[in-house]
């Protein structure tokens, strides 16, 4: 069952963080949105964590005429595998983005202009911190779990790295303890896109630059899929409006990147996503630290990973580079490589291949706080 109709909320903090560049960020605003209620004792909390240009709206719909819920409505609701009857689920927009949260589009307090590139770099664990503001304001002085996929994995193992009090478990989907050169790379290349349209002038623009960011946004769509879901989803057919020697013919799987590349454009910022893209390049679950060991050691709470075959962007090597570390420093964790031929986005496409897993953690995480 949904969650049915929800609403977005908002809360700011006027006195920032402090950032890991050293500078400051204030005041910082983060939209969010919660399903379900609190307990009594305050201990049923789960907070998801969004994907590189995710947001708050995790679940439900705005008004009964939208034609899309949030973007993992399927586990959330009543007896789903996020079950609102006995979870207090949140989900917060990372600051950077421009989907309510203080971003580059966000207005600064001392020009009253918009940042723009003038907004500082952030990184994922900058996005924790702010999250850690928002928890606290909840009155929740340690969630049940934390769980997300990607950058959203990225930012729960900062959770149990740099708040290990704060969390009884975590729960890590399709996530690397750094980006491969290769990843970098693409997200390389999806800059360019914007930095060579003409219209992004810098980040001074009046209109989103929507040439360069539907390429960027290609380019990372590309990272998302494999080999075997484009196989399956277009083959090599050619799409049916164009003449098979036409110069500007395409094939099916050019026009699916048009498509969703320009649509890309009316809902995201082309300075947040190059700030985001930035944050994840930088990711490296060892900054701050000698080694990844080093920072390990800091981890209490019980983890859980989720590696999928197919996924080329972060690949499981580098989930099992993680497990293999904690298992040595006898922490608490568990690895479920799943079969899956939908690439990086199996764990937003395929929640029932690993439901029962976190079903059973979760049960063994309750009977342990109890």
């Amino acid at each position: 069952m949904s969650v049915g109709i929800v609403a977005e909320q908002s809360i700011a903090f006027e006195s920032g963080i402090r950032l890991d560049s050293g500078r400051i960020l204030a005041p910082v605003t983060l939209v969010y949105e919660t399903y379900g209620r609190l307990n009594e004792f305050r201990s049923n909390a789960i907070l998801v964590e969004h994907a590189w240009t995710g947001d708050a709206h995790l679940a439900g719909k705005y008004r009964e005429e939208d034609t899309r819920p949030g973007w993992w409505d399927a586990i959330v609701g009543p007896g789903r595998l996020l079950d609102t009857d006995s979870y207090f689920v949140i989900c917060s927009n990372v600051i950077g983005s421009c989907l309510g949260s203080t971003g580059p589009t966000s207005i600064n307090p001392k020009t009253r202009k918009r940042y723009n590139l003038t907004f500082p770099v952030v990184t994922v664990r900058d996005m924790v911190r702010a999250q850690k503001l928002l928890i606290d304001a909840l009155g929740i002085g340690k969630l049940l779990c934390v769980m997300g996929g990607s950058m959203g994995g990225m930012q729960a193992l900062e959770w149990a790295i740099q708040y290990p009090g704060s969390i009884a478990s975590a729960i890590v989907l399709a996530t690397t303890p750094r980006p491969s050169p290769q990843a970098i790379s693409l997200n390389a290349v999806a800059r360019w896109a914007i930095f060579n349209d003409p219209t992004w002038r810098k980040g001074e623009y009046k209109h989103n630059p929507k040439d360069g960011l539907a390429l960027a946004r290609g380019i990372g769509h590309i990272t998302f899929l494999s080999d075997e879901s484009m196989n399956a989803k277009f083959g090599r057919r050619f799409s049916a409006k164009d003449g098979q020697f036409d110069f500007f013919g395409q094939f099916e799987v050019e026009r699916y990147l048009n498509y969703n590349g320009y649509n890309f454009v009316d809902r995201f910022d082309a300075n947040s996503f190059l700030y985001l893209a930035k944050a994840l390049d930088l990711y490296d679950v060892a900054l701050g630290f000698e080694s990844m060991a080093e920072a390990f050691a800091q981890v209490v709470a019980p983890l859980q990973f989720f590696a999928f075959t197919s996924d080329w962007l972060y690949p499981p090597y580098q989930t099992e580079e993680m497990v293999d570390c904690l298992r040595g420093l006898g922490k608490p964790v568990e690895y479920h490589l799943i079969p899956s031929s939908y690439g990086h986005d199996a764990f937003l496409l395929e929640h029932e291949t690993f439901a029962p897993m976190v079903r059973e953690f979760f049960a063994r995480v309750e009977l342990d706080t109890n």
